[in-house]
């Protein structure tokens, strides 16, 4: 039996840059919500810092969020933020209590 997989993505916006990114962003939770296997797709924007967003993500197996990796709307986001993005990091995580 799989274990669900957490996903905590951090992007983080150029500042010059945060209003593409915002749009880009928005344009992945629609189709992402329909994938197979996703539970929880949220997206959260920092209070104080409003380039910083963060994806709370939980998918059924780690197999099928790599799925999601592949899937078009992922790669159309990353070839339209590819020069707007300070920093990007992706924690793959599991519950432990």
């Amino acid at each position: 039996m799989s274990k669900t997989l957490t996903i905590i993505a951090r992007i983080e916006a150029k500042t010059e840059s945060l209003n593409l990114v915002k749009q880009e962003v928005l344009k992945l939770i629609e189709p992402t919500r329909k994938e197979k296997g996703c539970i929880q797709y949220e997206l959260h924007q920092d209070n104080e810092k409003p380039e910083i967003f963060i994806f709370f993500e939980n998918w059924e197996s780690q197999e099928l969020w790599q799925t999601h990796m592949e899937s078009s709307h992922l790669e159309s986001f990353v070839k339209n933020t590819k020069e707007a993005l300070a920093d990007l990091t992706i924690n793959q995580m599991s519950k432990i209590n």
